[in-house]
């Protein structure tokens, strides 16, 4: 049985839906996919952020101010209030920078901050705290609760807003509501990441990427597998000193292995083990564990290129796994298991990957692409660092700091996802948000309960 955190029966009502647009002046243009962008599939993911009760102001003076606010910021992200279309000129689908503005959702809630079911998203923030983003690149709800606290979500599309993307235009937005200006100036400039001429890559990144296939039977649900494989969203914290215990285990060989290689060792593991334990003994269990690019195609980050490699929005991702048959899983020692994991991310970590890539990419366009990992059988899932994203100290909007930001998957999608963030709380914890089947999360919190803990309330303190 899962665990039954907080009390979730509570309404939602939405007091007003407009429309935000970004202020004069404005040109209609069209921004191009890059090919890291073509390796994102046309999915939605979100944000989502907590606060406690404003320091100062009215609720209908907030929405004002935030109204204003992302009118401005949106000067500076126009993809963001535009639509993806077909362009013409260009013969492929583009991001259209036409204005046709950002739906904005303003809703009340019966329900106090301390209330809500953290541990659980999919009661608390599915179809309550989180819009549909039904007609463009991103939908924006704020909603106030019953205790006066405040919480803001925000759907996109995945194909141009990654974490760290994300991460800057709620950085910037922030800004501009709580001191009128940012520093935060995003690039959309696409000819750093064009290809090389003529296109030359390692044979290395088949291993790592392919050709799309739709499913076979596209009507069944994907969540027709029996109740304890249907995909759920959770939230979780690690306390540091568990981190430190994972990490010690596993440099077990000598050689220390960073705390995101240790957790995604622990978990891999762990989800062999409930595999073992569900007789699928036979299928693969792979692991992704997701590289930023930016950092490697900048140069150090010293340079022009460097800069611009860092205000880069969009998508700059690799994704190596490895894949393992549970039984062999089972047997390995962490630190062996670690060894596998810094092993085929040790493939991802160079410029030269990074280009490879793009050259890759562009001999398959415009044929759809996806990792490796997801194709055929098995279970599979990513892992994603998020504890580079300031959130807990940037997303301050002039009222308050961030009780909990935290990222947020519709539940209609299939594929496996985590997400590890820095805890509000202090900085050797962690807050891990994942997407994964029931089964699997039944399996850890019984058997690694000492590591992942319900996030609650009463963790961060409200």
């Amino acid at each position: 049985m899962g665990i039954i955190v907080g009390d979730t029966t509570f309404s939602v009502k939405v007091i007003e839906n407009a429309v935000v647009y970004a202020e004069e002046p404005w040109s209609d243009h069209w921004v191009p996919f890059t090919n890291f962008d073509l390796l994102v599939p046309p999915v939605d993911t979100g944000s989502i952020f907590y606060y406690k009760e404003p320091s100062h102001g009215s609720f209908a003076e907030i929405i004002d101010a935030l109204k204003a606010s992302l009118s401005q910021v949106l000067t500076l992200f126009p993809p963001l209030a535009g639509k993806i279309e077909w362009n013409g000129e260009a013969g492929e689908n583009q991001f259209h920078c036409n204005n046709q503005g950002v739906d904005f959702v303003v809703a009340v809630a019966d329900v106090e901050l301390k209330e809500l079911n953290f541990y659980n998203p999919d009661e608390c923030v599915e179809g309550k705290l989180m819009p549909k983003n039904k007609r463009g690149i991103m939908s924006i709800q704020v909603t106030k609760l019953s205790c006066d606290g405040i919480v803001i979500g925000f759907a996109n599309d995945h194909r141009i807003v990654d974490g760290y993307s994300a991460n800057m235009f709620m950085s910037a937005w922030a800004d501009i509501t709580r001191s009128k200006t940012t520093s935060i100036r995003p690039s959309f400039e696409r000819s750093h990441l064009k290809p090389r001429s003529p296109t030359t890559y390692s044979p290395l990144i088949d291993d790592v990427f392919a050709l799309f296939q739709p499913p076979s039977n596209p009507t069944k649900d994907i969540n027709d597998v029996g109740d304890d494989y249907i995909v759920v969203n959770r939230l979780y914290y690690i306390k540091g000193e568990q981190l430190i215990k994972l990490q010690m285990l596993a440099s077990e060989n000598g050689i220390k292995r960073s705390k995101i290689v240790a957790f995604a060792s622990f978990l891999w593991k762990q989800v062999a083990l409930s595999m073992e334990e569900s007789g699928k003994h036979s299928e693969a269990c792979n692991v992704v564990v997701s590289v930023d690019g930016r950092r490697r195609l900048g140069d150090g980050g010293d340079d022009e290129k460097g800069k611009l490699m860092a205000s880069h929005f969009g998508n700059v991702l690799s994704m190596p796994f490895g894949s393992k048959k549970p039984q062999e899983l089972k047997e390995m020692s962490l630190s062996n298991v670690a060894t596998e994991v810094y092993e085929f991310l040790q493939t991802a970590t160079t410029k030269e990957h990074f280009l490879d890539i793009i050259d890759w990419v562009e001999e398959q366009r415009p044929r759809p692409l996806i990792s490796k990992a997801f194709v055929g059988g098995g279970m599979s899932f990513s892992v994603s660092a998020g504890q580079r994203f300031e959130t807990m100290d940037a997303i301050d909007f002039g009222w308050g700091k961030v009780t909990l930001g935290s990222c947020h998957v519709p539940s209609g999608r299939k594929d496996c996802f985590v997400m590890t963030m820095g805890s509000p709380i202090n900085n050797e914890d962690w807050v891990v948000f994942m997407h994964m089947p029931k089964k699997h999360l039944n399996y850890v919190e019984t058997e690694a309960s000492h590591v992942f803990k319900p996030l609650t309330a009463d963790y961060l303190n409200v």
